[in-house]
């Protein structure tokens, strides 16, 4: 007997093992799009930036399934999106980014395809995707069902809109009132308010999103809420996100944060007791003296910032998001997190990495250079190449130098953040 319950003990334990790794391993997909060359309206500057560094950042936290698109029509917007909820029936995390025109009508929010003519009011079921489709069809997911609209802009169609019974408004969205539980919906800008484009690559919304949401172990509201924190003091008061739905008590953090274990302190040595000295013992014959114990080397430094320093030394030369990500869960030297935040801001920014964050970044510079426009690819060319060499080896006095003398404004905000990850 003693053999077979041997046996099934290691068979439970076995089968215990499995079930713990299938409930860490949770299933996180997302959903991009981002609208930017409107057909019947006039194009919005950086909602394929927004899109596309957003993407990125999902893909370079580990998201199990990334769809992104831009520039839809209704046809194959509606395509996407059915496309998106059968991925998501069987996630834990799914999560909805949307950058374009938004409006709202008779109370109901609509989320506008490139293609969208919008002549009547009663045109919006066929030319326009309904939030509320988005957030019913989303109710599968097990976990966390997170929508972030970047689409609270003025409405351009509000002056052309005829409408019979349904009025438009102007700009910005309508406040949503019942939302199913564990479900999240992040506006841009707070009902009835507009959203901005801002002055940089990316939109101080998108910004902020990609600043805050991929901290490790940090609860999704908590993120969101620093994300609302940043954009009110980046536009000066003028925009406020804001966000509807509820969650449970649990943490919900888009990356976990890295275990470690915490070892119990080692106990004072107890003090000497006194011990009456015993009569030395005559010995006859004594053994020759033993060679004396070689030298013991030297041990290694145990310094956590030492190592943290010189591995993100390595990184600066050679950035790869999937590694910075890493490096954000297991670094040791709390003084450190900033400037490892600020590089990997640095290089997700415009979502110009590759999608697998394996090739070299030179290759990244080259695509980002082929996407320029032609007559600023010389200088743009020549910028990137410098940003590569300040990011093997940087210093305050050589990056505050470029940046006065740059000349492609598109890497501005990655030579500020590399100057923030430089800075203690």
């Amino acid at each position: 007997m003693k053999p077979r319950r041997l046996l099934i003990y290691v068979l439970c334990l076995v089968i215990s093992a499995m079930f713990a790794d299938g409930a860490a391993a949770e299933r996180r997909v997302a959903l991009v799009v981002g609208i930017s060359s409107y057909t019947n309206a006039p194009p919005l500057p950086n909602t394929g930036n927004d899109s596309k560094a957003i993407a990125t950042l999902f893909k370079s936290i580990g998201f199990d399934v990334v769809i992104a698109r831009n520039d839809l029509g209704v046809v194959d917007f509606k395509r996407t999106v059915r496309e998106f909820l059968i991925t998501a029936e069987n996630a834990d995390v799914a999560v909805v980014y949307y950058a374009g025109h938004g409006i709202e009508i008779g109370g109901m929010n609509y989320l506008i395809p490139m293609d969208a003519k919008l002549s009547h009011d009663y045109d919006v079921d066929d030319e326009a995707i309904a939030l509320d489709r988005i957030i019913w069809a989303l109710q599968p997911v097990r976990r966390l069902r997170l929508i972030l609209l970047d689409a609270c802009r003025d409405n351009p169609f509000a002056a052309k809109l005829r409408s019979a019974s349904r009025s438009p408004t102007r700009g910005g969205l309508a406040k949503l009132d019942e939302i199913s539980a564990d479900t999240l919906v992040a506006f841009a800008a707070k009902a009835g308010s507009i959203s901005y484009d801002g002055d940089g690559v990316n939109s101080p919304y998108a910004t902020a999103l990609i600043r805050h949401l991929a901290e490790p172990g940090v609860d999704i509201r908590i993120a969101l809420g620093r994300v609302r924190d940043e954009v009110i003091t980046m536009t000066g008061g003028r925009q406020e996100p804001f966000i509807y739905g509820s969650l449970g008590g649990a943490t919900i953090a888009l990356v976990p944060q890295f275990v470690t274990t915490n070892v119990p302190p080692v106990p004072p040595p107890a003090p000497p007791v006194s011990v009456p000295a015993l009569p030395k013992p005559v010995v006859v014959n004594p053994a020759p003296p033993s060679a004396p114990l070689p030298a013991q080397p030297p041990s290694e430094t145990t310094d956590p910032c030492v190592r943290d320093e010189a591995r993100l030394a390595r990184l600066r030369a050679t950035p790869v998001p999937n590694e910075i990500i890493n490096f954000q869960r297991e670094v040791a030297c709390t003084r450190l997190r900033p400037q490892i935040q600020r590089l990997f801001e640095s290089i997700v920014s415009t979502g110009a990495l590759p999608s697998d964050g394996n090739a070299a970044p030179q290759a990244a510079a080259k695509q980002q250079v082929r996407n320029e426009d032609v007559r600023s690819e010389d200088t743009c060319t020549r910028d990137m190449a410098r940003l590569q060499s300040l990011r093997a080896e940087p210093t305050l006095p050589a990056i505050t130098n470029f940046e006065r003398e740059l000349s492609c404004e598109r890497l501005r905000s990655q030579l500020r953040r590399l100057r923030e990850s430089v800075a203690p």
